[in-house]
């Protein structure tokens, strides 16, 4: 199933998702096709052929030349730089068998003399899902499957979600932003939600490691871009809607109704909707699912409600109260920092409630939950004569405030932050989150994040004209112009033993990408590197 697959602890790195190798027997390409509607069928010399009549047994589908094994489809979509049939070549000398593309992609097929059979569709994209369904055998319908959508929170719901299951489902599979783990291994996750292929693949995986049940943490982008479709969710969850991806889809509207399409009955069997915010309360009453609704941060009225919630500094931990439906109070002392969590926490609570489990293991499983990698993770849970170190991965403005605000109530001194802001990513909110980081912060360590291709300083002059915003003095406000292992380093050596030093924006992401450039970088061993190299550490 996995090739060298790695483990999901700091020490080593995880093979890739699009390493997921469920067992699958071949079946012949007519099978494969039925549903689509195919425009045409062009055998390997490119002349119009039968399907029947030479037509290979497939065993696979990708769209990704990278992730192709012998006999499997290559489906060549286009892109907004290049058509993907550019690639089909290096996809062929991996075995694929099959180019399904549209019809400018055949031509290009055609030009190329690529040398296999070509299916012309309108829209290949869109049939990707019912190639996946085919081949693959419809994995959603063998296994339970939750889904949790929503701009901040998603990745530590869908991991506290998996932790509620625990009593019914031990080893319950999870596809997400930081990893893809199926039984006993894990794999590095390429984005928030992989593609339809490596979706269809991950839930055929869970059922042949007889996990019984897969949490999918599920973007906008997804659902916009047909990588679930075909898969009905058990329970589909909404943790909010903040500011983020206005550069794709241009305003709040555009992007709230992708994330709306998972509440519907193509897409989920019933929600369970966060009304903290409007978009939630929007979305509770549009559904066209049954809905149970949550408050948490908030007294809206709501089928279960969080009451009574208070950092408990001898635990380490944040306690609250939820109130179920019959007005009963449950206590949950929660295993991760900040009020802002206890929002994700009550949603995982009652999505496993949905599902049919009761609500005392469900609080328990939650309560023994492990570190969610990157989110408030402290680095040094104990750290004497040292500032404590906290990574998150905060990156819209209103998470920042969030975590912010949670940091400084565990504080007993000065709230250092450490932030940049991603590359070719929406510039609309750079401003805003400085200027947040600049009030709700004591001092500020400017730096990258992901630069991507723009340039890092003038990434950076966008967030030190909203710091100037906020604090026109420029008070305790640092720019790190050389890397962000410096800033880091810098900022915990100048931080004292009451402070907290926030790490924020990246989280678990193994890598910081400058120029098309993967380079491996994590902020939690950084940090720690630098902890252990500190005289302070001896005292």
């Amino acid at each position: 199933m996995a090739r060298d697959a790695g483990t999901t602890n700091y020490s080593g790195v995880m093979t890739s998702v699009t390493d997921i190798r469920p067992t699958v027997d071949p079946i012949p390409l007519p099978r494969a096709l039925e549903g689509i509607s195919v425009d045409g069928f062009y055998g390997a010399d490119s002349a119009p052929a039968s399907l029947d009549a030479c037509a290979p047994a497939v065993s696979g589908v990708t769209v990704s030349s990278n992730d192709c094994e012998p006999g499997w489809i290559f489906v060549a979509i286009p892109g907004l730089a290049q058509h993907g049939v550019r690639f089909a070549h290096a996809a062929i000398e991996a075995g694929a068998c099959l180019i399904l593309t549209d019809e400018v992609g055949r031509r290009e097929a055609f030009e190329r003399r690529l040398g296999v059979p070509v299916v012309q569709v309108s829209n290949p994209r869109a049939v990707v899902p019912l190639l996946c369904r085919n081949i693959y055998s419809s994995p959603a319908t063998r296994v339970t499957t939750m889904a949790v959508t929503g701009t901040n929170g998603k990745t530590t719901t869908s991991y506290l979600m998996r932790a509620a299951l625990a009593s019914r489902f031990p080893h319950a599979s999870l596809c997400g932003t930081v990893e893809t783990s199926v039984g006993p291994v894990s794999f590095e996750a390429v984005r928030t939600t992989a593609e339809a292929p490596v979706v269809a693949r991950f839930l055929a995986a869970t059922d042949q490691y007889h996990c019984g049940a897969a949490v999918i943490e599920l973007s906008a982008h997804a659902l916009s871009l047909n990588r679930v479709d075909g898969i009905v969710f058990d329970v589909a969850a909404f943790t909010n809607l903040q500011h983020d991806h206005l550069d794709y889809y241009g305003d709040m509207e555009t992007y709230f109704a992708a994330k709306a399409l998972l509440f519907t009955p193509e897409h989920s069997r019933r929600g369970v909707v966060c009304v903290d915010d409007e978009w939630g309360r929007r979305l509770a009453d549009h559904a066209t699912v049954p809905v149970t609704t949550v408050s948490a941060l908030t007294h809206e009225a709501a089928d279960w409600q969080v009451r009574n919630v208070t950092p408990d500094k001898s635990i380490g931990r944040t306690v609250f109260t939820l109130v179920s439906p019959d007005g009963s109070p449950h206590r949950v002392a929660m295993p991760i920092l900040g009020d802002v969590n206890v929002q994700n926490t009550a949603v995982a609570i009652v999505s496993a409630v949905s599902l049919g489990v009761s609500l005392e293991d469900a609080i328990s499983s939650v309560e023994n939950a492990p570190q969610i990698p990157g989110r408030m993770e402290k680095v040094n849970p104990t750290p004497g004569a040292q500032p404590l170190v906290i990574v998150d991965y905060a990156h819209t403005p209103e998470a920042l405030e969030w975590t912010l605000r949670s940091t400084r109530e565990l504080t007993a001194g000065r709230v250092v932050i450490v932030f940049g802001t991603d590359g070719d990513r929406d510039a609309s909110k750079r401003e805003e989150l400085a200027a947040i980081a600049a009030r709700e912060a004591d001092v500020l360590w400017v730096t990258d994040e992901n630069p991507r291709s723009e340039d890092p300083q003038s990434i950076r002059d966008y967030l030190l004209r909203g710091i100037a915003s906020a604090r026109p003095d420029m008070h305790d406000v640092h720019e790190v112009t050389t890397c962000r292992r410096d800033a880091v380093r810098q900022a915990i050596l100048d931080a004292r033993a009451a402070d907290t030093v926030i790490i924020t924006g990246k989280g678990a992401e193994w890598y910081q990408e400058i120029q098309g450039i993967h380079h491996r970088y994590n902020d939690v061993p950084v940090a720690a590197e630098v902890l252990a190299g500190d005289l302070r550490a001896h005292e």
